[in-house]
């Protein structure tokens, strides 16, 4: 992870020796879960797994997939604009939950999103890759697949070169004086990281496949901003750019990686591609995490999913007695 992204933990926790660093990259999930594994053999610890804790999944199709619901009819207003698709890059699948909302709800496709460099959903592919926030070589537990419409695939290039491109002087004054574009919007492009800046990318690359026009509306989500990366900028001027970032620079990464969006490295799934992907994720659960036959082939009914909301109700009835006044204690007036 970025030098950034550690900072931001150590805040978090009382002792930053605690935090324990796992080897390799983004990808590099499976030494996670080994490592845990480890801390659970004390029963003092409680492991928390966002791969595959089902509240993960409901929060986002409780939460994020109707507030981006609100968001789209704000914009929508009183036009015809339809929300024909959700992208969001995998990680954990979390977010993707708020996708089987919008579908139930809008009727707009799925698309998950991962790095080319590591294209386990694509093509069964693995390898290493600097999209920090999103994780591969595995299919998380929580991904509904069987309502997963397309997958689409970033180079991490791209993230990397945006980065320099939206939060350098040079970047900046590339996008208002040569491509006129307004600076309050150049200044909101520093709210996108490296994984917000692939799902741009990949909603770009799923509007040019589907052949969108003015009347269609992809949704995405910035899943984190570009302040957990500014150590990394100098690292890909080096990789990319031979250490120079200059107006030169910003322009071909505007040109390859905005202009030049292609339709490669995307994938519209029919049914035998969903099982292609769901019964790969067999050997991460069952034979690693020791999960039974039976509950991970459960999930591939969308029943299963739907019924996990159920439990909403009850969630929400418990946080609202958390946050009321304690058992027994006297109220005065009313709010």
């Amino acid at each position: 992870m970025s030098r950034e992204r550690f900072e931001w933990l150590e805040r978090w926790v009382s002792e930053p020796a605690d935090i324990v660093r796992t080897p390799g990259s983004e990808s590099n999930v499976k030494e996670i879960y080994d490592a845990c594994h480890l801390l659970a053999r004390d029963p003092d610890n409680v492991i928390l797994n966002q791969f595959n804790e089902f509240g993960n999944y409901i929060a986002h199709r409780a939460v994020t997939g109707p507030a981006l619901e609100r968001v789209f009819e704000h914009v929508r207003g009183d036009t015809s604009l339809q929300a024909r698709a959700f992208v969001s890059a995998s990680g954990s699948a979390g977010t993707l939950a708020a996708g089987d909302y919008l579908k139930q709800r809008l009727g707009s496709a799925v698309c998950a999103v991962e790095a080319l460099e590591c294209p386990t959903l694509l093509y069964n592919g693995y390898g290493e890759h600097n999209i920090q926030g999103i994780g591969d070589k595995h299919v998380p537990f929580i991904h509904n697949v069987m309502n997963t419409d397309f997958v689409a695939a970033v180079s991490e290039a791209g993230p990397d070169c945006l980065n320099l491109l939206f939060n350098t002087d040079v970047g900046r004054g590339y996008l208002t004086g040569r491509r006129g574009v307004g600076s309050n919007s150049v200044v909101r492009l520093s709210g996108l990281g490296l994984s917000s800046i692939a799902n741009v990318l990949a909603a770009i690359k799923l509007s040019k496949y589907l052949d969108l026009g003015p009347e269609d509306a992809v949704l995405t989500v910035a899943t984190d901003g570009a302040e957990m990366y500014e150590t990394e900028r100098d690292k890909a001027a080096a990789k990319y750019l031979g250490g120079r970032f200059d107006e030169l620079a910003a322009a071909e990464a505007f040109g390859r990686y905005i202009l030049g969006a292609a339709t490669d490295h995307l994938l519209e799934l029919d049914r035998r591609a969903r099982d292609r992907i769901f019964n790969l994720g067999y050997y991460t659960w069952v034979e690693q995490q020791g999960v039974s036959v039976e509950d991970f082939g459960a999930r591939r009914d969308p029943a299963f999913w739907d019924g996990l909301m159920d439990y909403v109700p009850a969630w929400d009835a418990m946080i609202d007695a958390f946050n009321g006044p304690p058992a027994g204690a006297d109220t005065v007036g009313t709010p």
